[in-house]
Order: C-alpha cells, then structure tokens, then sequence
C-alpha cells in the first residue's frame, strides 16, 4: 500500500521544496497554525500538539537560518525526542535490552509460566512455616495454603502500628472481651485507635486484615493515621501501591525473561564429579545434600545461565556447594572466578581451593590481590587473558578493567553484601552471559527478596553440622571488669579471644589495656591498612596458636575459621549492621566447644530506635542456621535501600512493607494478566489519508529514493530499534528531511507503535479518535499511570477493547496523525518493559 503511494504521488517533481515558498506565505502558514492550536484544541490537548507544532516551525525557521546546524533541528523535532527517550529507558533498564533477540507471544507464555512455577518453588522451599491458616479451622488444601504477611493480633503490643486492609493505618490498643449487639456471649475483639475514633473488630476478622505497619526507613512512625469516616482517602493510597507493584513486576519479569532467553552448552555429567565429591571427609547434612542437587542439576541438564544463592550459617558447608560447582566447570575447560570482599577470606579460599584442586595437577589456582608486586599483576593478567588459570581466585580487584577472561564459565560470589554499588552492578553484568553462584549466610535485603519471590534461585542450608554448638550471646554495656573477665575465662581453658572494633584509630588504646592484664600473653593487632605481609604473617600465628588475643577491624567478619577461638567481644555494637554482627559471631563456634559472643553498647539512653532493634533481633536470633531469619529481620529493620527506588520507597511507604509484599504476591500470581500480545506490524490498519508530496530537490538529493522507501518499510516491519537506527542514519546521511518526509516517518512510526502495543486500527471520526486494541483495561490503566505527561494521561478512555479521545473539533488529516505520533509516542515510551510481548 505505501509502495503504490509512493509511485502514484509522493515523488512528484511539480511540487515545491518547502524552503522555497515565500517568505510571506510561510509566515502566514505559521499564524494559520498557531491560531489554529490555540483557539480549536482543547486546553488538554495545547501542549502535546504544540510539540509536534513547535517541531516543524523550528525546522521551518531554521532552513533559513544558515548559523545553526542541522544536528540542533535533528534534536528537538518529535521523532528524535521519541528516539532518545527509548534509547535512554532501554540504557537505564538493561544495558543489552537494545540487542537482545525480541520474544514472540507464544514464547511469553511459556516463560511466564516458568517464572511462575518458580515462585512456587521459592516460597515452598524458603516461606513454608508461614503459609495461611485456612479460616475456621477448615482442613486445609494447597489452595488454601496462600503465602500471607498477615500478622497475628496476639503478637501485637499496645501501641504497635497496624494497617487494616480496607480502613488504612492505625495504632493497636488491645485485645478485650465485649459483647456484641446481636449476642449476649461476650467474645474477643481487637481495638485499634484511628485519627478520628476507636474501631473494634472480632479477632477472627483481625486476623484475616491486619498487617505490621513497617517502613522502609528508621522510622516506624506514620505521618498520619487514617480516618474511618473517609475510607476513600486510604483506599488511593493502596492502589498507588497497588500500581507500583505492578509496575515493579512487569520490570523484573522482563529480566528474568531475558535471563532465561540466554542458553549454554550442557555441562556433562562425569564420574569425574562423583570422586571428586568423595573426597568431602564429612558427612553431608540433608540441606547440603540438597544444595549439591539443586546446583548439579542447574549446571547439567538446564541451558539458562545459574543463578543461584547459597543461604546457610558459617561452616554450615556453602564452600563445599562452590567446589563442587567449580569441578563441574573446569572440567569442561572453562574458567571460573571466585570473589571475595577481603583478602583475607580471599586468602582462605585460595588456600582451601588449592588444598582441594592439589591431586589435579592440570587445573591451575591462582589468587589476585592489591598486595601482589606489579609484576606479579602482570604475569596473572597475562595467565588469565590467554586461559593458563583456570581458577582465579581475588577480590574486587579480579572486577576491574585489566582483567580479561579467556573463557568465563562461572562467577561464584562470596557475601554478596559485603561490597559496594559499582561492584554489584558489575557482578550483575555478567549473569547475562555466565553461571552465578552468591554464597551467603545473611543476604541481603534485595538477594532475599528475589530469592523470596522466585526470580532467583535459592538454596537454603539451615541444618546444622552435628558438633556444632549454639553461641551464647551476651548482650551488655561496656565494662572493663567484664571484658576482663569474659578473657580470661576463655584464655583459662586454653581457648584464643577475637577483640573488634569498628575503628581503626581505637586498636592502640585497647591494645595497651590488654597488655597491662594480660602481661603474660601474645597479642596482636589486624586490619586492612596493614601491609600485605603483616597481614598475612598476623593470621598466620593466630591460625596457628602463638597469637592468643588478636584485637582487629570487621577484616575477620567473613572466611576465618579458627577452631580453637570460641570467644569474640564486639566493642561499639552499635556502629555495626546485623548482617556484619552475625557475621562476627560466626567466627567462632566452629569447633565443639560451648563459644560466646559478648556484645557491649556504651550507653542504651545513645542508641537510635534503629540500632536497639538490630541487638534484639541478633539476641533472639541466636540458635544455629538463623541467618536467613536474621536477613529478615534486617529487611524490615533497614528497609529495601535501592531494592525498588525512590519513587517505589515511597509507595511502599503508603502501605506499609508487609501490605506491600502480600500485594507484590498477588501480582506475580497474575503477571500473565499484566500483558500486551503484540500484532503483526501489516495488520495494523491506519486510516488517516496523509497526501504526501517531496519536493524535487530533496528527491535528487537521494540517491535512490525508491530503495530508501523499501527500506524504510522494511525497517517499521522488523521493530523499533531497527526503525530509530534507519531514522538516525537517513538524517546522519541526507540531513534533516523535509516536512512531507517527516510525515511519511511518522506514519511509520505510528504502525510500528501501534503493532507493539497491541493496536489493529486507528481512525479519526469527526471529532473522535478511536484505536481498536487487544489489551486489557487493567493493562490500559496502567499504562497510562505510567505516563508522564498529563495531558495524555487525563485525555485518553478505554471502553470495549477501544482506546479514545474526543477532540473540540475535527483536525485536518497531518494535524490528526501528528497528535496520534504525540499520544502513541507517550503511551509506547510509558509502557513496561513485558507487557510488550
């Protein structure tokens, strides 16, 4: 149809170049269209219009301009804002999004459904102590075993914050027995207290609306509390949230799809793997034995690159899980890299990985360090680029620049947490392309939530090693007589003592302390400013004994495993994180003997809300294999940090996290709902009859203007990215092109759109602009919640599969598709990243 156009009309020569009108009659083209604009469009309608406008006039002013360059004119008209708006989305959601293979409507559904029976998987295997009591006691069947945050209103205290799902916020009061109207049989109700009255409410009813009031912040404290009188103000809020939600799903749905549209070779199963498994000299708890599992069938009969995480205490065996996975790669001749946040747990792992790998001659173990010589670098640059290392073993250093892998197979990631913002996002960068194994004890708030929700894999290891002892936590203010006496119990019994503190600046001063006491005694000092081989030389002889009283920084939070040291003093506790705490206590209790933590805080009255409630939990939490509960803990404590965003905080913020969640599991359980199944680029019908002249000029400008017109087509037919890329190199070459080109552009662009956002037809009628589309009202809704512009967003209705917009009058055919380019433009631009499959 546009190839007949074009023959018929669109390459006619008698037609003038528009710079060559007279200036006169441009000027007054110029006042017809801004009387035009402001006396018969809608106020609603002025601002998207006059873009489209304001395009052409500053096209039209700049032809006869000669000081500013094409390139300027090329920026601000609409079609290189739409180009820049979705080349900027795509680069902040995913870096590869813009060359990634485009999935079709029949592989969607597939995916969805894995994505959807992984959730399953995830909540069964991670959340299965808090599955819903069915009501009334009814025998409970897989359907009714709903994943729920609800909160039970006997573990509320008075004054706790609630929010009850169809009133809003409020502070619970208590739980009493009163009678009802109806009933002279007095029963239990719960009382909470709202900014404008007191409700009551039985506590079966409670316990099927109410959730803890969390915030993703120190504060626990809502703004305000909500009023029962006016239900309509919360019920805005919980859809805010509501559409947050989806909005969040839809975007991580697409990088999971994205995950599991990458394939890679199978890794063969050998009996290679089952000796070097032998060699284990422990018996494997029933949780590693599935962790082996779980990872060995990730690596051997999936394609999809792993991801997994690996959430069990210290020394309950993740590092056997790793070299297991290690052995099945390497012997497919690929390298794999372990990181780790310190030296010192990289030193470990080097030394443990080495101590493994020694009866295989042929596999080669390296470690990269800041403490390495130049030409030490150098020489591992070398080995590792060309594939002579076959385990490279370092800390963030093995993440820089330099460092280029022959033949990347696997990235095992040791405490996760324990590194910075640019790190993560270049841990990130490589689960497109290679196999990813996090190993934790106390993940973090984003790794648990997606373990949580089922876009990531997860293995939990909470049984513990039969000798394994509890350490018994002490939580008490600061006093020398108990710090000496904590000491010397333990030096007593033959035992060696770890001293933390948060700073550097204070080891001194408690070294001299300790020496006065214990004069008798070898005492050391570590942290990580320490030259290499101090270092190393101070944990040597600490490993070995010599050292009894070794005072440091959180260097010893992760990797050290020193079976005879089963006392550690935490000085300050309260500069530290959970996670870090937990972390700390872990390093001793390795051995079979009873081991204490002695945790002291300088004065209670100093401590924030925040840091009182981190020493709670992690005295509660003090049985073995806790650490996942503990990073619970920790996630309602400090919140999701950059888990969903600023904008996404706040929302969460409307609800209150443990509302939110429940919300966020519901979406997923309906994410095939939140979709848009795209539609052939030819069965979009567009019937707006655009009469499209080039001027002459331009036409001998091209070099072949027929050709270039196929190409265009071809290009609308393939998708966007395929379209922008035609678009930019047409201008790069020709410059800016004329207004009837722009038009037949942007026709292009409109059945482009159209086809991706599920649009078979549109049509102008009279006053009406009508657009036939398979998508959903939920769909539409929140897409348009998306848009940024107002006057899209406020002007646009769905009604029986039909998006529309009435205008105050009719415009003339290129006003009419410049306002449908404008509306598509912001609903395409606004629209998440699945539904677009």
């Amino acid at each position: 149809m546009l190839m007949a156009a074009a023959k018929l009309s669109i390459f006619s020569h008698d037609a003038s170049p528009i710079h060559s009108t007279p200036r006169r009659l441009r000027k007054l083209d110029r006042t017809r269209r801004r009387l035009f604009f402001f006396t018969i469009l809608p106020l609603n309608f002025r601002f998207s219009v006059s873009q489209a406008l304001n395009a052409d006039l500053v096209y039209t002013k700049s032809t006869r301009s000669r000081t500013r360059p094409q390139e300027a004119d090329a920026e601000l008209d609409a079609i290189s804002l739409l180009n820049h708006r979705i080349r900027r989305d795509l680069a902040k959601r995913d870096q590869l999004s813009i060359t990634r293979p485009v999935m079709d409507a029949d592989e969607a559904d597939k995916y969805i459904q894995l994505v959807k029976e992984q959730q399953q998987r995830g909540l069964q295997k991670l959340k299965a102590g808090r599955a819903r009591a069915p009501v009334d006691n009814a025998a409970p069947s897989t359907k009714d075993q709903v994943f729920s945050y609800k909160v039970d209103p006997y573990t509320l205290r008075s004054g706790d914050y609630v929010v009850h799902k169809k009133v809003g916020v409020g502070r619970f009061v208590g739980i009493k027995f009163d009678v009802s109207k109806d009933s002279s049989i007095p029963i239990e109700y719960v009382f909470i207290e709202y900014s404008d009255g007191m409700a009551k409410l039985p506590v079966k009813q409670a316990s099927r609306l109410l959730y803890r009031y969390n915030l993703p912040n120190e504060s626990k404290r809502p703004q305000a509390l909500s009023k029962l009188s006016d239900p309509s103000a919360w019920e805005r809020r919980r859809l805010k949230g509501k559409i947050a939600v989806q909005k969040m799903v839809v975007d991580l749905m697409e990088l999971y799809l994205h995950r599991l549209k990458q394939k890679r070779p199978l890794y063969p199963k050998t009996a290679a793997l089952a000796e070097f498994a032998s060699q284990f000299p422990y018996e494997p708890t029933p949780d590693q034995k599935q962790a082996f599992l779980d990872v060995e069938r990730d690596l051997t009969e999936r394609e999809n690159p792993m991801d997994r995480l690996i959430c069990g205490d210290v020394g309950f065996g993740k590092t056997e899980v790793a070299l297991r996975a290690i052995f099945c790669v390497v012997s497919a001749a690929k390298q794999v890299m372990v990181l780790a946040p310190t030296i010192v747990l990289a030193k470990q792992h080097f030394d443990v990985i080495s101590d493994r790998f020694s009866r295989y001659p042929h596999i080669t173990v390296g470690l990269l360090s800041r403490f390495q010589t130049k030409s030490e670098k150098e020489e591992y640059l070398h080995m590792i680029k060309h594939g002579h290392l076959d385990i490279i073993v370092g800390t963030h250093a093995l993440l820089g620049n330099r460092v280029e892998y022959n033949k990347l197979g696997l990235l095992v990631v040791d405490e996760e947490q324990r590194f910075g913002v640019k790190q993560k996002e270049k841990i990130a960068s490589f689960k497109t392309s290679v196999d990813v194994l996090t190993l934790s004890a106390t993940p973090i708030p984003r790794t648990l939530y997606l373990a949580l929700t089922g876009f990531r894999d997860a293995s939990l290891i909470s049984t513990p090693p039969p000798e394994r002892v509890p350490i018994k936590t002490h939580l008490l203010a600061y006093m020398k007589e108990k710090v000496i006496s904590a000491i010397k119990f333990e030096l007593d019994r033959g035992g060696q003592v770890f001293y933390v503190l948060p700073w550097i600046k204070g080891l001194e001063d408690v070294m001299e302390f300790l020496e006065e006491v214990f004069s008798h005694v070898e005492i050391a000092i570590a942290h990580g400013k320490q030259y290499s081989k101090q270092l190393e030389e101070t944990m040597e002889r600490f490993a070995q004994g010599d050292i009894k009283i070794l005072i440091c920084t959180n260097i010893v939070e992760s990797g050290l495993d020193i079976q005879n040291a089963n006392t550690i003093i935490v000085q300050d506790v309260q500069q530290f994180g959970l996670a870090q705490l937990y972390q700390l206590r872990g390093r001793v209790g390795r051995a079979d003997k009873e081991a204490h933590a002695y945790l002291f805080y300088p004065d209670k009255s100093l401590l924030s809300q925040q840091a009182l409630e981190r020493l709670v939990a992690l005295e509660e939490c003090c049985h073995l294999g806790q650490g996942f509960q503990l990073a619970e803990r920790d996630m309602a404590i400090r919140g999701f940090g950059n888990i969903f965003g600023e904008q996404q905080t706040g929302d969460v913020g409307n609800v209150g996290i443990d509302l939110f969640f429940e919300m966020l599991f519901e979406s997923l359980s309906k994410v095939d709902e939140h979709r848009v199944i795209s539609v052939p680029y030819h069965s979009v019908k567009l019937d707006i009859d655009v009469n499209l002249h080039l001027p002459s000029d331009y036409i001998n400008h091209l070099e072949n203007p027929m050709e270039i017109i196929s190409e265009a087509e071809k290009a609308a037919e393939k998708d966007m990215w395929n379209l922008m890329q035609f678009t930019e190199n047409l201008r790069r070459q020709y410059g800016k092109e004329p207004y009837s080109m722009e038009i037949l552009l942007k026709k292009l662009y409109v059945r482009r759109m159209a086809a991706d956002l599920g649009i078979t037809r549109i049509y102008g009628l009279g006053k009406i602009v009508g657009m036939k589309t398979n998508m959903t009202k939920n769909v539409f809704k929140l897409i348009t919640e998306s848009v940024a512009s107002d006057v899209h967003r406020n002007s646009l209705t769905f009604e029986d599969g039909e998006i529309k917009a009435e205008l105050l009058l009719e415009l003339p055919r290129e006003q009419l598709l410049n306002w449908v380019f404008q509306c598509l433009a912001e609903l395409y631009a606004s629209l998440p990243a699945l539904i677009k499959y």
